[in-house]
């Protein structure tokens, strides 16, 4: 568990929606992390995590992933391990994506999907999609690392896109 002064550290973020209907082609909603440099805060990612995928340093994982939402519990988790991040890193985004195979879909057309965000037995948010239901894909949270102290803060940020997956990596981080 963090501190004030110590901000957040191991971060766990968990996906889950409900299956499509009998028949239906299935929805596959994605996590995906972004990682910023101080140099390019808002720009182009250094990196990112997504599709059963991991950072280059393991600080960043993409624990379980689905593609059809099916199952108790999450359908995907990511663990973020920000306090062992390189001292370059300042900023990671995380949102989900919609996979876009076989037409339009967007959080509207995807029943009960939400996000839980923990730091250990601790949930620092829970969002739901009601705000942007037309989007295909969004960011839900952003962690920021403070210059002075080198702490890692966390701002819940629900921002709507419509885009496909392979763009948003390069959308997910402007201001």
């Amino acid at each position: 568990m963090s501190s004030l002064n110590r901000g957040v550290a191991k971060i766990e973020v968990t996906l889950k929606w409900d299956p499509s209907p009998l028949g239906a082609t299935p929805h596959d909603l994605d996590l995906v992390a972004a990682t910023y440099t101080a140099d390019d805060a808002s720009g182009k990612p250094a990196y990112l995590v997504h599709f059963d995928s991991r950072s280059p340093d393991g600080t960043i994982t993409l624990d379980r992933q689905s593609r059809t939402g099916q199952g108790f519990g999450s359908d995907e988790e990511m663990t973020l391990e920000l306090e062992r991040l390189a001292p370059v890193y300042t900023r990671v985004v995380v949102g989900v994506a919609i996979q876009q195979r076989d037409g339009r879909r967007t959080f509207g057309d995807i029943t009960n999907p939400g996000i839980r965000i923990l730091e250990g037995y601790t949930e620092l948010a829970e969002v739901n999609f009601d705000g942007v239901s037309g989007s295909t894909a969004a960011t839900v949270a952003e962690f920021t690392r403070d210059p002075s102290s080198g702490a890692w803060r966390f701002h819940t940020s629900v921002r709507g896109f419509d885009t496909d997956p392979q763009a948003f990596g390069a959308l997910m981080g402007g201001a």
